[in-house]
């Protein structure tokens, strides 16, 4: 320490002197520019300049928290037009000033978006190819009755959605689930109310389980095998399938009483083979991927790959079936609304980071735990749970990532700890409430177009306790394992 001082008096020392140097020169040579040089410097750095540096700095963070704000407020108030209230906020980040023109590209992460729409591709022609259905019944024909069955999809759900998109999956589920119940003269409601849980529960599990994972992924560099186990420890999805198997528990007490018995039907036929093995050559391109530094496109590897096999997909699917139904079915499923939000939301986040709130938060967070690192995880965790509940946790996420960064910077602490609670919390927090989750959404919608109405006190009923239970183990295992 006593070096770093001592070459550091050097250095002023030094600069010093050039500077004196420099001026003599100026006036010996009879030029006055290094004169005006030395008093522009100066000027520069008065009082005066400083603090009008300082305002025009505090203006800027006033002007991007009121824009900020403005545009979550629209988003809680008016769901359905989120994407117009990130683009607007967006477009004025950029008309004040806030985040340089010049860096609106380069704010966005296209690794990301890529990823998610060649994720979304892929799942729609494998839920067109018939596959999941026919993995339903093919474990329905393992089960006794109608309390096991909606456990097994509850649970068929769960696995499916660490690799697919979980509004996706609800609906490739929550069909089979429906005609079961009607099959078996049971209501619905909460099983497939317990289908769109258990798809929320495991999408933190996998690189490309949920949006937030990607998000996540991206920004702490990590690969998919890193979910699994990352520097040589277990990585979240441990906890969230521990998690998600204390829920079967739970579910079994919730419908213990459902006794009607299955009857064996035919299993639905496979149409076309190829999107399940790009499903499969997702994950598995993924993880090799891991293992290597590609130059000049490493930051775009993984979104290369899923977006590659998504063409791959589409073309094979177009040439086999000798027309453009593949081509049409991929532009209608394609969610181009949440690529345009995450677009937008990317160009929000740079432009708070470059007015300074970004820090700002990270220092209030730090003094609000006192430097106590367990108050601090537990505070992120819960918080998230709690918010998620209430609004979409893929901006809360994309704006908590550099705060929570900045916060474990300042603690001079491994940011992974704080990284799986936030993650861990904003997943699971939304099926807390209906319209906490997408996935929520989606199944209440799919309820209630067959003529079920859904009261919030069903959806409570089992999303509370499945929440609860989830939440408090994957909390402790993350504590435990990455304190």
């Amino acid at each position: 320490m006593e070096d770093f001082q001592y070459n550091g008096e050097l250095s002023v020392r030094s600069s010093v002197s050039t500077q004196r140097n420099s001026t003599r020169s100026g006036i010996s040579g009879g030029s006055g520019i290094s004169i005006r040089e030395d008093l522009s410097t100066r000027i520069g750095d008065s009082p005066l300049s400083a603090t009008r540096q300082r305002a025009r700095k505090g203006m800027n963070m006033t002007t991007a928290l009121i824009i900020f704000i403005c545009m979550y407020v629209g988003m809680l108030l008016f769901s359905e037009k989120r994407v117009y209230f990130v683009v607007a906020a967006s477009v004025a980040m950029l008309l004040c000033g806030i985040l340089p023109v010049e860096k609106t590209l380069e704010s966005i992460n296209w690794n990301v978006i890529m990823m998610i729409a060649g994720t979304m591709i892929i799942v729609s022609l494998f839920i067109e190819s018939k596959m999941p259905a026919r993995l339903a019944d093919l474990m329905l024909q393992k089960v006794s009755n109608a309390c096991w069955a909606i456990i097994a999809l509850s649970a068929f759900s769960g696995v499916v959605s660490a690799f697919v998109d979980n509004v996706a999956t609800v609906l490739m589920v929550a069909p089979v689930g429906l005609a079961i119940c009607k099959k078996l003269d049971v209501n619905p409601v909460p099983a497939i109310i317990s289908i769109a849980v258990s798809s929320n529960l495991q999408g933190a599990a996998t690189l490309v389980g949920d949006t937030t994972s990607i998000l996540l992924g991206d920004y702490a560099g990590m690969t998919f095998t890193d979910f699994i186990w990352w520097k040589g420890r277990p990585s979240i999805f441990w906890g969230v399938e521990l998690g998600a198997a204390a829920t079967v528990f739970v579910l079994y007490l919730i419908f213990k009483k459902e006794k009607a018995p299955i009857e064996r039907g035919p299993v639905t036929e496979v149409t076309n083979k190829v999107p399940s093995v790009l499903m499969v050559l997702v994950v598995l391109l993924l993880i090799l991927a891991s293992f290597f530094t590609i130059p000049y496109v490493d930051r775009l590897k993984n979104g290369i790959i899923c977006m590659g096999l998504a063409v791959i997909g589409v073309i094979h699917g177009c040439v086999s079936r000798k027309n453009t139904e593949p081509l049409k079915l991929v532009m209608k499923e394609l969610d181009v609304e949440t690529l345009v939000m995450l677009s937008g939301l990317f160009i929000v986040i740079a432009s708070i980071t470059e007015a300074g709130i970004i820090d700002a938060l990270s220092s209030a967070f730090s003094k609000i735990g006192g430097g106590n690192i367990f108050l601090l995880y537990t505070i992120i965790v819960f918080a998230s749970v709690i918010l998620s509940a209430f609004i979409d946790n893929i901006p809360y996420v994309a704006a908590m990532l550099p705060v929570v960064q900045g916060i474990a910077v300042k603690l001079g602490i491994n940011p992974v700890l704080l990284y799986f609670g936030l993650l861990s919390g904003a997943t699971l927090g939304g099926n807390i409430t209906p319209f906490g989750a997408s996935a929520n959404v989606a199944a209440i919608g799919i309820l209630k177009k067959e003529g079920y109405k859904v009261k919030n006190s069903d959806f409570f009923k089992i999303g509370v306790p499945l929440t609860i239970t989830a939440v408090i183990i994957g909390y402790l295992f993350i504590w435990f394992v990455w304190k």
